[in-house]
């Protein structure tokens, strides 16, 4: 997607300076047009914040018909921010606090109930249950809940990625997700809605998400029999977006399995709402993140370290993702990638991070002549690189910027102060 975007990259970078986070519009929005043609309504379509917390993006995806999903106060607090009300956030993930819950208690005692709370546990419903009867929540504005089947697939992605396998840390058997909707099927003011899952990221194949669907439905089917609002099964995300060449399915691959899953339920038994909440999907392609060459030495091969890394992008140290990384200026001039992938003004160089660890290491890749002060960019950063990042090394974060589809460029978000660290 660089093609087209070094102009107002090299722009951007000079106004705003290096390291900098930078999110091609008309990326995003084409992203969304594919997710939207996959599942269109009545399927509902949240964000997850947890691929990128930067507001103004939340507002634009949201204005591209997403709600938000939030796993914590923080993200809920973002999508405030940008424009969601509570009616259009859902609230899940493994750590909510007793303050969280009780948050989400309050909003809707208030009448500005969320679009629904995913619980995790039969600790976490018991904690719910209690709060809800000590707040005597009005069944006037009800709290919904969806309970977190752990579906016991193994995901075609890496182990760290997932969380649907038995042995993970995320939501409940069967049997405990049952009786955490009895549970809460006792007390007024909280209506048990349906399932949520999720059976990981950066799913290779159709397989496991396919196999949760199944159970996901087969539990809702079972429950709907005597619970007629039990209605909702929420198939989570983990629509892959893999280095260029690499085959992966799109989420209409994805959509396609659910037709045929849900004709073999009972018509009376079926879910009358199914949800799904694609993250990285939407953001990632359009997201690039600038870096500035520092050091250019041989160590056996050229070496290029830049003054962006792990702190700004913690996937390929976290897990050996990898990401393209490409030129925009050579020897001080603009540089324009060729379509020829053996272009020979491209030679091979290990591409290093600023961070003083070792595993700072983002790879190998073909670049031009480099020297101090030339500019790269490094591709598909969209997602998991601002909300991941951190000030290690004492490092504000970089500022965002948004390129529009003129190739204008405006602040996002500004730098980090250096007076805010410590």
């Amino acid at each position: 997607m660089i093609e087209g975007l070094a102009g107002p990259l090299r722009a951007a970078a000079r106004r705003f300076g290096t390291p900098l986070y930078a999110t091609d519009l008309a990326t995003l929005h084409a992203a969304a047009d594919g997710v939207r043609a996959a599942f269109p309504d009545p399927w509902l379509r949240s964000f997850s914040l947890k691929a990128n917390d930067v507001a103004p993006i939340v507002a634009e995806i949201a204005a591209l018909g997403f709600d938000a999903n939030v796993v914590s106060a923080g993200e809920w607090a973002v999508a405030r921010r940008a424009g969601m009300p509570n009616a259009r956030i859902t609230f899940e993930g493994i750590g909510k606090t007793d303050a969280e819950l009780g948050a989400a208690i309050r909003a809707a005692v208030a009448g500005e109930p969320l679009k629904w709370l995913a619980v995790e546990s039969l600790d976490e419903t018991r904690a719910v249950v209690a709060m809800v009867r000590r707040a005597g929540l009005a069944p006037a504005s009800p709290l919904e809940l969806l309970f977190r089947l752990n579906p016991d697939v193994t995901p075609e992605t890496i182990a760290g990625l997932a969380v649907g396998a038995q042995a993970s840390k995320f939501g409940m058997t069967a049997d405990e997700l049952t009786a955490a909707v009895a549970l809460a099927n006792t007390v007024p003011g909280l209506v048990v809605r349906g399932v949520h899952l999720h059976v990981g990221s950066q799913l290779r194949a159709i397989d496991a998400w396919r196999d949760a669907a199944r159970r996901g439905l087969a539990v809702v089917a079972l429950l709907r029999g005597s619970l007629p609002r039990f209605d909702t099964l929420d198939l989570g995300g983990g629509f892959p977006v893999l280095p260029a060449g690499e085959p992966a399915p799109d989420p209409a691959r994805f959509a396609r399995e659910l037709p045929e899953l849900v004709d073999a339920i009972p018509a009376d038994r079926r879910p009358t709402r199914l949800a799904i909440e694609p993250g990285r999907a939407l953001v990632a392609r359009a997201g690039v993140l600038v870096g500035r060459v520092l050091h250019v030495r041989d160590r056996g091969g050229r070496q290029v370290v830049l003054d962006t890394g792990m702190t700004e992008l913690i996937r390929p140290a976290l897990y050996g993702a990898r990401h393209e990384v490409v030129a925009l200026t050579s020897l001080g001039r603009p540089f324009e990638r060729s379509a020829d992938p053996a272009d020979p003004r491209l030679e091979p160089a290990t591409v290093e991070g600023p961070i003083c660890e070792s595993t700072d290491h983002l790879g190998e890749h073909r670049l031009p002549p480099l020297r101090r002060g030339d500019l790269v960019a490094i591709l598909d950063a969209g997602a998991y690189g601002a909300s991941l990042s951190s000030t290690y090394n004492g490092r504000p974060r970089p500022p965002q910027v948004l390129i529009g589809a003129d190739g204008s460029v405006r602040l996002a978000r500004a730098r980090g102060r250096l007076a805010a660290l410590g």
